[in-house]
Order: structure tokens, then C-alpha cells, then sequence
């Protein structure tokens, strides 16, 4: 695939995922951006809020590797990315959470997704929104060799900028479609 198709399919696909997320969150209520089915469930928006670390965390990472600013991570090496805007951006200051500056939401528990109380959906809608025009300018500065970079060799097999992007997109893809299911099932909820 040339680069210019491969830039293309995941503006695309960043695209779909953006507008999911602003389709969701712009007017809802509080009552549907906190609502969980039962109490092992997810929120919509801290599904949101976590697509949306996931995507800023992981992009960061990798236009850090790409620019030379960092190397691939190591096997068993944990690091904080540079250039998050959850941190740089003032987004963590904002949303004001109970977990560390770094946190994305990988690994919590149920007790952890209840403390989310950020149901914003500006305030969710605008931290997105950043992360994607953040996401279009990584993805619009890929050149063809960049793709076959690796960029972490935490797991095996090593992981490229294409995995990586790929990946990203397709967990921000699914995590986008149970939030818009959990805002369904909340509003049939309370009629």
C-alpha cells in the first residue's frame, strides 16, 4: 500500500472515531455520560475519556520514536511519553481525576471507573478534539520507511508505527462503539 492510501484510510479512521465521540458527548447529560449498566460496566464517559488518553499516550509515544526524541521501549521498561496534551495541554488539571498524571485507564477495576466523575461532555468533546488534530499531524508527517519503523519492543513481535496505529485505531474504534452503546441503553433506561 503507498503511503499516500495508507494516510488516507487512517485519517479516515481517526476521523470516524472523532465524530463518534462528538456525536456522543455534545449535549448529553450527565446522567448518560455517568450512567453504567451495572457496576462492573464502563461509563460512557469514562470510555471516552479513555479512548481518548489511550490515542493521545500511544501517538506521543510513537512521534517521539519517529523524530529520534526517544527510543523504541524496552521489554519490561514502563515510560511516560512525551508530549501527551493531557499533561502539556492541561487537560489533567481540567478534568480534575482521582488517578496518577499519566494514567489511561488500562488496567482499572470497577471501584476505579466510579470514581470518574468527569461528565463534561465539552470538557470530554475538547480533549479529543486536541488529540485528534494532534493525531492528524503525526499521521500527516508519516513518510513510506516510517511505517515499518519499530517503534516499542515491549512484546513480540516487535511493534512497527504501522502496528502501532492500527492497533490505536482499532481500540479507540471499539471502545468508541460501547460508549455509544452504554449512551443507548442509558437513555431507554429513563425513558
Amino acid at each position: 500500500m503507498s503511503s499516500p492510501a495508507a494516510l488516507a484510510l487512517l485519517t479516515d479512521g481517526f476521523g470516524r472515531v472523532a465524530e463518534t465521540v462528538t456525536t456522543l458527548v455534545t449535549g448529553a447529560s450527565s446522567r448518560v455520560l455517568s450512567y453504567r449498566p451495572d457496576e462492573a460496566s464502563n461509563s460512557v464517559a469514562w470510555l471516552v475519556w479513555h479512548l481518548s488518553r489511550v490515542q493521545d499516550d500511544h501517538l506521543a509515544d510513537l512521534a517521539a520514536v519517529l523524530a529520534g526524541r526517544a527510543d523504541p521501549a524496552e521489554a519490561g521498561e514502563h515510560r511516560i511519553p512525551e508530549g501527551q496534551l493531557w499533561q502539556q495541554g492541561g487537560w489533567a488539571a481540567r478534568f480534575g481525576l482521582p488517578y496518577g498524571p499519566h494514567d489511561t485507564g488500562y488496567g482499572h477495576a470497577s471501584g476505579d471507573v466510579a470514581a470518574f466523575s468527569a461528565t463534561d461532555g465539552e470538557l470530554l468533546a475538547g480533549y479529543h478534539a486536541a488529540v485528534h488534530e494532534a493525531t492528524l499531524e503525526i499521521v500527516g508527517s508519516l513518510t513510506e520507511p516510517d511505517f515499518t519503523r519499530v517503534v516499542d519492543r515491549h512484546w513480540q513481535p516487535e511493534v512497527t508505527a504501522a502496528s502501532r496505529l492500527v492497533s490505536v485505531l482499532n481500540d479507540t474504534t471499539q471502545h468508541a462503539g460501547q460508549a455509544a452503546y452504554v449512551a443507548g441503553l442509558a437513555e431507554r433506561s429513563h425513558g
